[in-house]
């Protein structure tokens, strides 16, 4: 039996974002599960505007967006008097190069769902109740090992099976950090008597810290509880139920009047901050919760995981497809593991902050989350040895997010670079005149995989894109003869004067095998 190109365990956020990237590029993918039924809590509750970026380029954004809360107030009571109601993302709107503003408020089951019925119109399910336990791998193929005896055969496998990872366990990859003894009782109910208006969060310096925040267009809300007397010596808290979560919620929050009811999940949570210290080895790959568990706040964990998954797809199906050397894979730990260090560290200190003033008079409930570039829209891979900075000033580094822009098609339809970039391909944009004949010229054999654009600021022959009011040009800093190469995941890859068209025919060439 030939094996299947590649074995995706674990099916949520992480597993699903990557088997949908491979899927739409032509690779034979399987995504297996060990869970009988899809995850049905809202625990990833947040989607970050880079997030729904990524959401846009795989063509569910609409759905994404339309499911969730956005710009929603907290209410925050102190000893069941409310002290603040404020929205931290009042000030936000979106500008012609960020289109998504902030976060989104949506259930993790939902996000799953979506990307679950995009994936099947590829024609790939998720396989339930099929588990991996291990695997061996040779130079070429990984056997994949499963419960009860079953193996399958693949090029690659990538471990996205969260904290608990079997495929972590059986690489032997060291997953060191911090636990604690702070922890969290988690889970979704039915809510009477609050309007879903608001993420509403009562606070007792004595008592602790209790929440309900709200999901669109259907009554289930997360609930969210910190009662100080309940831990034990080991860190531990009763065992939820809905009759516990009724007398914590009741007990904080002073008798609010508010009756929980139908539970759909009910958790706890406790710190864990670990993270492994390779992303890779041979054939085997590590994303999302198995290669790096995070605090709670920010939202930034299953962020990071979907990333992981966007900045690896790529460059698997370019290896799998023999149009790239598989030193290609060598740069998905080279860049995205500094970014898991970085989301440990300040979601560690968001958490810190947190904890620190649940318990105070003036505690500003989970606002005191908010991190450092919290929508993750200023992250980037400067330091990769994808990213080459050409011999032009322009108001990028290569690296850096690929900002979007408002412009028109030569017809003069509304036309966003987001448009132009959406796809599995790379891009070249061409800014000024002089760039047109060099754009035509690499674009006479040019390969599936690459866009060539040709970026004026009116119409004109050649012209595919027309900057009427100057907003590329001023987000990418490009003025006079500019070209800008965008990776396939949304990054500037390279920057170059247009006359020098060799380095971005050197570049392509080196990065897929071949040149234009």
């Amino acid at each position: 039996m030939s094996p299947t190109e590649a074995v995706v365990a674990g099916a949520g956020p992480t597993g699903l974002t990557l088997a949908l990237e491979l899927a739409r590029r032509g690779v034979e993918v399987r995504i297996l599960d060990k869970s009988p039924e899809p995850f049905a809590g809202s625990r990833g509750k947040g989607l970050t505007a880079r997030s729904q970026e990524v959401m846009d380029d795989l063509g569910i954004v609409d759905e994404i967006v339309e499911a969730g809360f956005r710009h929603l107030p907290s209410r925050v009571a102190v000893r069941g008097q409310v002290v603040r109601d404020s929205d931290p993302h009042a000030d936000l709107s979106p500008t012609p190069d960020r289109p998504y503003d902030g976060g989104l408020m949506i259930p993790q089951w939902r996000t799953e769902q979506i990307l679950r019925e995009r994936l099947s119109e590829f024609g790939i399910d998720v396989e339930r109740g099929v588990e991996v336990v291990g695997f061996e791998q040779t130079t070429d193929k990984v056997t994949v090992r499963l419960a009860g005896g079953g193996t399958v055969m693949a090029r690659y496998l990538v471990g996205c099976d969260g904290g608990r990872s079997a495929v972590r366990q059986a690489l032997g990859v060291s997953f060191e950090g911090t636990g604690g003894i702070e922890g969290m009782l988690l889970g979704d109910v039915s809510v009477d008597g609050l309007v879903p208006d608001r993420w509403y969060q009562w606070t007792h310096p004595e008592r602790g810290f209790v929440a309900l925040c709200p999901f669109r267009g259907i009554n289930s809300w997360q609930f969210q509880g910190v009662p100080f007397a309940d831990f034990d010596e080991e860190g531990n808290l009763p065992e939820p139920s809905l009759e516990y979560f009724q007398r914590v919620l009741d007990d904080i929050a002073c008798g609010p009047g508010v009756r929980l009811s139908e539970p759909t999940w009910l958790s706890t949570w406790h710190v864990n901050v670990r993270m492994v210290d390779r992303f890779r080895d041979g054939r085997v790959f590590l994303a999302g919760d198995a290669a790096h568990v995070h605090p709670p706040s920010g939202g930034l964990g299953m962020n990071t995981g979907i990333q992981d998954a966007y900045n690896l797809g790529w460059k698997l199906a370019l290896v799998l497809a023999g149009s790239a050397d598989p030193s290609l894979l060598d740069t998905y730990q080279e860049e995205r593991l500094p970014l898991a260090r970085w989301t440990l560290g300040v979601s560690s200190a968001g958490l810190q902050k947190v904890a620190s003033n649940l318990g105070r008079e003036d505690s500003e409930g989970f606002a005191g989350a908010v991190t450092e570039d919290g929508q993750q829209l200023g992250l980037g891979y400067p330091w990769s040895s994808l990213s080459r900075d050409g011999d032009v000033t322009t108001g990028l580094r290569a690296g850096d997010r690929a900002p979007d822009a408002p412009c028109l098609s030569p017809d003069g339809t509304p036309l966003r670079l987001f448009d132009v970039f959406r796809g599995t391909h790379f891009t070249v944009l061409g800014f000024g005149g002089g760039s047109r004949h060099i754009l035509q010229t690499l674009a006479e054999d040019a390969p599936d995989d690459v866009k060539y654009v040709v970026v004026g600021d009116s119409r004109g022959p050649g012209v595919d894109v027309v900057d009427d009011r100057g907003l590329a040009r001023s987000a990418y800093g490009a003025h006079g003869g500019t070209l800008v190469v965008v990776r396939p995941d949304g990054y500037v890859a390279l920057t170059a004067a247009a006359t020098a068209a060799d380095d971005v025919i050197d570049y392509l060439g080196r990065l897929v095998g071949r040149s234009p």
